[in-house]
């Protein structure tokens, strides 16, 4: 493969080429984020990921609709997908989700448990929740995890 080419490169040389490297540390994006709530008082949240263009994930969870029991479903849903990506590799229990009130604003803060190897590690993830404390609980989970999902996608 060529390096990728720069704007400065004669642009009838063609197409770019994507090397090895660069598809490694592609990320995997957040792309859509959906949440219902039944007359019945369940709710579903569904939250899609997407790596490169053409791989999309969507984990799905259901649960009692409540305040508490809202974030926790859009944040299992958000593990279901990661682990859903991973192909199992990436195992995670959703440890509690906490919506919090400090330094004037609105924060949901999830922990987060990855087991593997050597034993359980511990994660923790905050997201400001002014707009949307239910989507902020999936960034939350996001956030957490940011850093072994980049270590798991450089090296699959």
């Amino acid at each position: 493969m060529q390096p990728p080419s720069s704007e400065h490169d004669d642009p009838t040389q063609g197409p770019h080429v994507v090397t090895q490297g660069q598809l490694k540390r592609e990320r995997l994006r957040f792309t859509n984020f959906t949440f219902t709530r039944t007359p019945a008082g369940l709710c579903t949240a569904e939250v899609e990921l997407e790596w490169l263009e053409n791989v999309r994930v969507v984990g799905k969870a259901t649960g009692q609709s409540s305040p508490v029991s809202d974030l926790r479903v859009a944040a299992e849903a958000t593990i279901n997908a990661i682990e859903l990506f991973s192909e199992g590799a990436l195992q995670l229990d959703l440890l509690g989700v906490k919506a919090l009130r400090a330094f004037d604003a609105n924060i949901i803060i999830v922990s987060v448990e990855l087991k593997r190897g050597e034993g359980p590690t511990r994660l923790l993830g905050s997201h400001l929740a002014e707009k949307d404390p239910v989507r902020s609980a999936v960034v939350a989970v996001l956030n957490a995890t940011n850093r072994i999902l980049g270590n798991y996608v450089a090296t699959h």
